[in-house]
């Protein structure tokens, strides 16, 4: 490859990332697609990981292979820690640095417990296969200490689940957890009920799904409700320790706090001393590029994009996919010297959410689905959006397994995995095009 070729560096092979990875495939550049981990993960599922619905090669595959045959491309595995615009260089954790001509930056989100950082050590997130694994950990290991438990109130305790957040992650996370103990464990302990386990799924905004019109958010309540989950909205958490939580004046003790509230750009803009938001992202003109410096682009939840009604773009996996795949466009026709396309336009196809077995809510278009329909709806759209076929074939396969016999395939607990109580490391889905 000519060495006057102009480079490209791809940061984060999330949705936004791999989508403008593709759609430089065959552009006379030499592209660098550079990531802390070495696949691709499809979020939107990675709950069902963490509640042993689905094992992790169901929803990631290898950047390898999804940019296999690219002779542009090359991969690599390996940490970010900064960006030097004066030289135009990405620095790696290792010491090198990487230069580029045209950089692209989707490095995402991760969650912000908006000022406590000390809560970090004592609730669990959900933003990686580890944390999906350490989560999965933590609830097959409660119902296993509960059975060799002589103390009631410590059973009690392993058996009682905390969640924080009553967004999509957080509605999904209660309504599979609750499915868990009450249909796949119900019958497998001797000692204890797991159809007893306790689930809190705690809300300080007035309704679930804010982003849901109110009558599917009360679907979506109600919907919980009838699963066992304990639906707290209106009050703020006020603590998080090693045993639970403090709900308001309520104490809550819990075996597990899984923490859904909020998110956080990461540093990008911090690397490049650009304006942010008020979640860290960064601001960026209408073609996604860092203002003062077209040749940087910051696409999915470490931009903060104007959609046009004064607020932002949520944090959707199509907002990514759309803006990594104009992105892409843009920059191979500079590459090659045409015309660019205009400024980027969000394509809203809807808004889903899955509450439990055969139950969810939608939003496509002016319709508004909830039950089975949009279930079916939900599941469908899901199929398709994974990467590949393999994935689709491994995940369809669980769900009718799941589905006919309410078992779950991935429940093994590696002893490696069983670490002590506390010590385990620390969205919505839209609908877009696969």
């Amino acid at each position: 490859m000519p060495a006057d070729r102009p480079r490209i560096v791809i940061v984060g092979s999330g949705f936004g990332g791999m989508a403008a990875a593709r759609a430089l495939r065959r552009v006379s550049a030499k592209v660098t697609l550079v990531d802390r981990t070495n696949h691709h993960l499809f979020q939107p599922l990675l709950y069902q990981v963490a509640t042993a619905a689905l094992s992790p090669a169901d929803i990631a595959t290898a950047n390898r292979v999804l940019l296999r045959g690219s002779s542009n491309m090359r991969v690599l595995m390996a940490e970010v820690t900064g960006i030097d615009t004066a030289t135009r260089a990405v620095l790696l954790r290792d010491g090198r640095r990487l230069p580029y001509d045209y950089l692209v930056l989707a490095t995402g989100a991760a969650y912000s417990f908006f000022g406590h950082d000390e809560w970090r050590e004592h609730a669990m997130v959900l933003k990686s296969l580890e944390d999906a694994l350490a989560i999965r950990a933590r609830l097959l290991d409660a119902f296993e200490r509960a059975e060799q438990s002589s103390d009631p109130a410590e059973t009690r305790r392993l058996l009682t689940f905390a969640i924080v957040g009553g967004g999509p992650t957080g509605v999904e996370l209660a309504g599979t957890i609750a499915e868990l103990a009450r249909t796949t464990l119900a019958r497998d302990f001797t000692c204890i009920d797991p159809q007893g386990t306790r689930v809190v799924l705690c809300e300080a905004g007035e309704r679930l799904l804010s982003a849901f019109d109110p009558a599917l958010s009360a679907y979506a309540a109600d919907a919980l409700a009838s699963l066992g989950v304990e639906v707290r909205t209106g009050t703020a958490v006020e603590a998080i320790d090693s045993t639970g939580l403090m709900l308001g004046e309520e104490r809550i003790d819990a075996g597990a706090v899984l923490w859904c509230a909020g998110t956080e750009a990461r540093p990008a803009a911090r690397w490049l001393g650009a304006e942010a938001a008020r979640n860290g992202a960064v601001q960026v003109e209408t073609d996604c590029s860092v203002p003062g410096h077209p040749e940087i682009f910051a696409i999915g939840d470490v931009a903060s994009f104007d959609g046009g009604e004064g607020r932002p773009l949520p944090g959707l996996a199509p907002v990514a996919k759309q803006q990594g795949a104009h992105v892409g466009r843009l920059l191979a026709a500079r590459v090659a010297g045409r015309s660019e396309p205009g400024a980027f336009r969000y394509r809203d196809h809807g808004t889903m959410a899955v509450i439990g077995r055969a139950r969810a809510v939608a939003r496509l278009g002016g319709m508004q689905l909830k039950g089975f329909v949009a279930w079916l709806a939900w599941s469908l759209v899901h199929l398709l959006l994974l990467v590949d076929f393999r994935s689709r074939l491994l995940v369809y396969v669980n769900w009718s397994w799941a589905w006919f016999t309410y078992g779950r395939g991935a429940r093994l607990l590696m002893r490696e995995t069983q670490a002590a109580p506390h010590s385990l490391p620390t969205d919505e889905i839209g609908i877009g095009e696969p």
